[in-house]
């Protein structure tokens, strides 16, 4: 990877792990049944890419994103103004609302912009659009095991980067929603929305915000013919409908999907 082009790395030695879980939050449906899976020796990104680094990118290449090509992407409602005209919602997730205008640049839509948030994670991003700033930064998507290997900072079988407790001793480890879900979020944790990428201290592998903050893109498929694999959870996590901010979750979606909390990092192999 070009070390101007990528913020902070990484180097894994790789090697055999316990993938997946079946503990009690477990979703068996979701495919995260346990296995053993070996990975190759790799560099990750420790953090995900963020507004600015994509900038650089957009700016470089005149990249024009998916979102921006559509004209449209969905925002979480609660980051609407309130009096933000009405907009079409997702029948399954009425949260989550169709708005023109909405893209990397403005993530909640054509009256905002990224300028007070350069350090947070680029969003409204699809899979190949990563895939694109990947090969402008000499990168590759992570696959769906190096990305788990990563975000396990070296633990086996925990939920979480850093262990079982979600807040051991009552210290929030990740941007997660508080409160109830979808009407009240507390901000317990010091996040409405997303979070800077190095925001709460980094799992044992030095990787940051491995779960919560955004969901990520892998190079892998859900199923073999199916949509790409997400992985980490996002700030929209809650117990209440969504346990998917643990480290074996996982979830799919179609390589032109973009959202207000979708991002990505890198990886590249050794030299």
């Amino acid at each position: 990877m070009s070390s101007s082009r990528l913020s902070e790395v990484v180097e894994l030695e790789g090697g055999s792990f316990r993938m997946g879980s079946d503990d009690p939050w477990a979703y068996p449906d979701d495919g995260e049944a346990p296995r053993q899976a070996e990975v190759a020796s790799f560099a990750i990104q420790a953090h995900a890419v963020s507004n600015e680094r994509f900038a650089e990118f957009a700016d470089t290449t005149g990249h024009v994103t998916d979102a921006e090509r559509f004209g449209w992407s969905f925002v979480f409602a609660g980051l609407l103004p309130d009096e933000f005209p009405p907009t079409r919602g997702v029948a399954a997730a009425p949260w989550w609302r169709q708005v023109e205008g909405a893209d990397w640049r403005h993530p909640h839509g054509p009256q905002s912009a990224i300028e007070g948030s350069l350090d947070h994670p680029v969003v409204h991003v699809s899979f190949n659009d990563a895939l694109a700033y990947c090969r402008w930064a000499g990168a590759r998507l992570p696959t769906e095991a190096e990305w788990e290997f990563a975000a396990r900072g070296g633990l086996e079988a925990k939920a979480f980067p850093w262990g079982d407790q979600i807040e051991p001793g009552g210290e929030h480890r990740m941007n997660v929603w508080q409160g109830e879900f979808p009407s009240e979020n507390t901000c317990a944790d010091g996040f409405y929305g997303t979070c800077p990428v190095d925001a709460f201290p980094p799992n044992g592998h030095g990787l940051y915000n491995a779960t919560g903050n955004v969901w990520e893109w892998t190079a892998d498929r859900l199923t073999p013919d199916g949509p790409r694999v997400q992985k980490g959870g996002s700030y929209l996590c809650h117990a209440s409908y969504c346990r998917r901010y643990r480290v074996a979750a996982r979830q799919g979606n179609e390589p032109e999907s973009s959202t207000g909390n979708l991002g990505f990092r890198c990886v590249s192999d050794p030299a």
